[in-house]
């Protein structure tokens, strides 16, 4: 079985239509979306909406429970919360109901756990191993060997055994059986690992393989929408910088 995994798509309606297009031709069984597909860009009903015609099973992410109201985003950062409070006047009624209703966890292919930002908690940062390894209790006894997380907008895969250090930017990672991971398939709406492509990642069930992959897509005309809100024009600098 083929899964595909995307998370953190933020708003940004170019890059998620253009990983849904890389993903079509790819061809893959299942997707599974890790949260955060509001935030930041312009377009968040036109991205849920995406989301929803496809059934993705879709976690809840910080930014999507700040925008519907079931936190508050006073801990945001100022350019974050700014499109967060413009997000919850233009998202949909139907959408922030969707998303309400959206899980903090979900379980596929027996042994793979999708959160968004830690198993202990949507808003916790995984960004090196030793958080990784510290997140180990939370799939103890749960059968539980591979966690896919986002939050932190970088590919990360960490390894119980070991980090992995050379991740590019379109490769290929053989799993062991026996040994547990967490993956990070990076972002599809703000990467912030310099490399301003979106980002997603391909399980390989049968092969036991993961890959990493990034898309082109048409970054100027998310950051002119993003100008044309009134939203901060950092968030659309960033876009460009990718970080």
């Amino acid at each position: 079985m083929l899964i595909a995994v995307i998370a953190d798509l933020h708003a940004n309606l170019e890059a998620t239509q253009a990983i849904f297009k890389e993903i079509d031709q790819r061809k893959p069984d299942k997707i599974v979306c890790l949260g955060d597909l509001t935030g930041y860009n312009a377009n968040p009903n036109e991205v849920v909406e995406l989301v929803r015609e496809r059934e993705i099973p879709t976690v809840m992410g910080n930014h999507d429970a700040a925008v519907c109201g079931l936190e508050d985003p006073w801990f945001f950062r100022a350019a974050a919360k700014k499109a967060i409070e413009w997000q919850f006047e233009q998202l949909h009624e139907e959408h922030k109901r969707w998303l309400s209703n959206a899980p903090e966890q979900v379980r596929f292919n027996c042994t793979c756990l999708g959160v968004h930002g830690s198993p202990s908690s949507r808003d916790d940062y995984i960004t090196d191993w030793l958080d990784a390894m510290r997140q180990l209790e939370f799939l103890d006894g749960r059968e539980i060997t591979i966690c896919f997380f986002g939050h932190s907008h970088r590919p990360s895969l960490f390894s119980e055994k070991g980090s992995i250090n050379n991740l590019t930017s379109c490769s290929v990672h053989q799993l062991r059986a026996g040994n547990r991971y967490f993956i990070n398939p990076g972002a599809v709406g703000q990467p912030r690992d310099r490399d301003s492509r979106a980002a997603f990642g391909l399980f390989d069930t049968d092969k036991l393989t993961f890959e990493f992959c990034r898309v082109d897509y048409d970054i100027d005309a998310c950051a002119r929408k993003i100008v044309q809100s009134g939203l901060p024009i950092e968030l659309a600098n960033r876009l460009v910088r990718g970080k």
